[in-house]
């Protein structure tokens, strides 16, 4: 069984390539489910990969070409057209590049020593190591640098993963770990007596995992968020808004916002009383149609939905 340890040798999760190892288009196409006709494609038209030539023409594709393929994959499973996905690509390469410009100036470059014992103690499935790690890592870190730039960044690779036997099975236990830690902090929160958000998903749009983080990064000592149960019905939110009255409703999506989101979302909005807020990739992809609207978008980064979330609920956040 390939490992995501021998995965991770050939590129890290900052984009490191081990130039010895290349592989034909038909091994790519293995591995990642695409046909050599779809991948050249991908190449000509919109420039999704670069693989490089060997002298008589044939292609060869790194490590980092087939996590390109993967990421690809996962936008077109979120609704994303193919023409638009190299656009997200490069935002997401440029977002990944500053972090590691931050990594380097706070001497952070350890997150991937520590993602590398975790995977360690994930395929293992040694739940008390992976605890151990987890109170280490926040021991050293801020919340935000945790779970976006070491816990998360691992999840997400190891979900791209999971073609070979076992890899799913990892996944899952560390997929479950994470949950039960965020639960624990979302309840922790809960018993705080600061005012709150309610955070909902757009219904099919999110994974459970992303929705609770999102919560935990959103939460502060002076508001908190209170996570609606994955499947929560859009129509009902206006009606467990005006039970609960929460300082503001975020709506989660990483999902390609569809034609209709920015009407259902207006819709939404006309019948709360407080303010209506997007979240996730789907807040980045969806500014332009809610430019203008009562609408606020939080984005996805971890350092600035908090800080825009405060901005938009004292009015100095533009919509």
């Amino acid at each position: 069984m390939a490992t995501l340890t021998a995965l991770l040798d050939g590129f890290s999760l900052t984009g490191t390539v081990d130039s010895e190892e290349f592989l034909p288009i038909r091994e790519v196409s293995r591995l990642t489910g695409v046909n050599p006709v779809t991948l050249r494609a991908w190449e000509r038209r919109y420039g999704l990969i670069q693989p490089t030539r060997t002298e008589s023409g044939h292609r060869l594709y790194s490590k980092a070409d087939v996590d390109t393929v993967h990421r690809v994959l996962d936008w077109i499973e979120r609704g994303v057209a193919v023409s638009k996905v190299g656009k997200i690509l490069a935002r997401d390469d440029q977002q990944a590049a500053a972090v590691r410009v931050v990594a380097q100036e706070s001497g952070s470059h350890e997150w991937g020593e520590w993602q590398s014992q975790l995977w360690q103690a994930i395929s293992a499935f040694d739940d008390r190591q992976l605890c151990r790690l987890y109170g280490q890592i926040f021991a050293a870190y801020p919340i935000t640098v945790v779970f976006q730039d070491i816990l998360m960044p691992l999840w997400h690779q190891l979900s791209r993963h999971q073609g070979q036997f076992g890899q799913a099975s990892e996944w899952l236990f560390f997929d479950a770990f994470l949950s039960s830690r965020a639960i624990q902090r979302l309840q922790l929160a809960a018993a705080s007596a600061a005012p709150r958000v309610l955070l909902a998903a757009m219904p099919g749009e999110c994974r459970s995992l992303e929705l609770l983080v999102a919560g935990v990064l959103l939460g502060s000592e002076e508001l908190t968020a209170q996570v609606l149960g994955m499947g929560q019905p859009f129509d009902e939110l206006t009606l467990v808004c005006e039970k609960t009255r929460p300082r503001a409703l975020v709506v989660f999506s990483n999902h390609s916002p569809t034609h209709d989101l920015s009407r259902r979302l207006n819709r939404l909005a006309m019948t709360l009383e407080c303010p209506l807020l997007l979240a996730g990739d789907a807040s980045d992809l969806a500014q332009e149609a809610l430019a203008g609207s009562s609408i606020g978008c939080l984005g996805n980064d971890a350092r600035l939905m908090q800080q825009r979330l405060w901005r938009f609920l004292s009015g100095t956040l533009d919509t």
